[in-house]
């Protein structure tokens, strides 16, 4: 029941699958919209699965060994969180026999697959709710969910008053899983996926389902179904009491991104970001601390580009810092070639494979944090060393430390460029070392206990 020891050497990869990649369009809608449109809630673009076999050899080449898929399962909606059939991969996606070829290309080279778990809600759809519309107070479901008036009314415009949903969407009926028929589908829908062979679940708003040991026993069937199956909670406050041996492996760890955006738009300094930080380092066990799903975007939230105004120098720094922070560094797709969007639904725009379309320069820098850090272990399962917070520079560093190994990480979260004294004595460097810049090339020599660098404004580096 402990945490999987791959996920610390994770670098995920976040696929709508609706917008990566359209590999069949014999499966696409009637009505689906051309590739690239302007993205709504309701249009549908033709990504598939299909697609993302196609373009396996692109997410090699970036150099990721993990993917975390939107909700793959039927629905009617282009983000499928309100699902209609656990049991069956969207037809507008393809079937099983893609899912099960995807999975086995992606267990080729050696890349896991989590997968999205909806189950505090299901869409209108679903059978059980389904059933309740039909037969009323006859309907053999009528416990499967929280009803306040029978036959509940799902269709009218307006909030949901007959019966609890998420958010009070009409579409996403809330389900009852104090009920233990509805706990043991559930449960039988994580085993069913777990046995096909994906490696893990993301679950969806975790702390809106009735939680009297749900969870912990979710995780047992799990666990035991896989040992090394990967648990990750959507938890946005950074709650520790949702990991440890009873909940999950690692939360989405929003907290971070959030400090990382703060400190690059200019909202907080130096000495605050690294007050945010260290709660976040401090509050968690090690082995959970490991296991953090890092984003710097996903699809609730403004892309990256966007949130920092198109600020390379400042995008640069925040896959800087995020590659070499502790957890798994996740990539919301496009944001390596610097795709732009506001809140969703415009954070989920198609994928462009016109390469003239991309940010070369940005992939090309996000590659070379990739490979670093699967080269350097001790940025991947090194200890978390601060060594220099100064909120008048906006100077900031800390080191990754493993056995004899250590790196220093340096940015300069300021308009002006800088020479910053770094006190180097806590990664074993000795007066006269000679280390390196690895993205500049530039050499530097330890004098006594310090190192002296000069920085550009709004920049960052990896100094080995």
């Amino acid at each position: 029941m402990t945490v999987p020891d791959w996920v610390q050497d994770a670098i995920f990869y976040q696929i709508f699958p609706d917008r990566f990649a359209n590999g069949d369009p014999g499966n696409d809608p009637p009505n689906v919209q051309a590739w690239g449109s302007q993205p709504t809630i309701w249009d549908f673009q033709g990504g598939d699965l299909r697609g993302v076999i196609q373009r396996f050899d692109y997410l090699l080449d970036l150099g990721i060994n993990a993917i975390y898929f939107n909700p793959l399962f039927q629905s009617t909606s282009n983000h499928r969180y309100n699902i209609s059939d656990y049991y069956k991969i969207d037809h507008k996606l393809g079937d099983e026999d893609d899912f099960s070829a995807l999975l086995d290309v992606a267990h080729q080279n050696n890349v896991r697959v989590v997968i999205d778990g909806v189950f505090n809600h299901c869409g209108r759809g679903f059978f059980a709710f389904n059933d309740v519309l039909e037969n009323h107070s006859y309907s053999p479901y009528i416990d499967w969910f929280h009803l306040n008036n029978v036959p509940p009314d799902a269709y009218s415009p307006g909030d949901a008053d007959d019966y609890a949903a998420w958010w009070k969407f009409k579409s996403l009926p809330k389900f009852n899983t104090d009920n233990p028929l509805v706990q043991r589908y559930i449960f039988d829908v994580a085993r069913y996926w777990i046995r096909l062979g994906v490696d893990g679940w993301r679950l969806d708003v975790p702390n809106e389902i009735d939680d009297d040991g749900f969870w912990s026993e979710f995780r047992q069937v799990v666990k035991l179904e896989n040992p090394d199956a990967y648990l990750v909670g959507e938890i946005w406050d950074g709650d520790p009491d949702w990991v440890g041996p009873n909940k999950f492996d690692g939360l989405m760890n929003y907290p971070v991104r959030e400090a990382i955006i703060e400190l690059l738009t200019e909202i907080i300094k130096v000495d605050q970001f690294a007050e945010k930080i260290n709660l976040q380092l401090d509050q968690y066990a090690r082995e959970n601390l490991f296991a953090m799903y890092n984003p710097l975007g996903s699809h609730d939230t403004v892309r990256i580009k966007t949130e920092l105004g198109g600020n390379q120098n400042k995008v640069k720094m925040a896959f800087l810092f995020q590659m070499a922070f502790p957890g798994a560094p996740a990539i919301y797709y496009g944001d390596e070639i610097g795709l732009e969007g506001e809140q969703d639904p415009d954070c989920r725009r198609a994928f462009p494979w016109q390469e003239d379309q991309w940010d070369q320069d940005l992939l090309t820098f996000v590659r070379q944090l990739i490979s670093q850090r699967k080269h350097l272990s001790p940025l991947r399962r090194g200890s978390y060393e601060e060594v220099l917070v100064d909120g008048n520079t906006g100077g900031y560093g800390f080191a990754r430390i493993l056995g004899d190994e250590s790196i220093l990480i340096f940015l300069n979260a300021s308009n002006t460029r800088r020479h910053f004294r770094i006190p180097v004595s806590k990664l074993g460097w000795l007066d006269g070392r000679i280390v390196r810049d690895l993205f500049l090339n530039q050499e530097y020599i330890v004098s006594g206990s310090d190192l002296v660098i000069e920085a550009e404004p709004w920049s960052g580096m990896w100094i080995f």
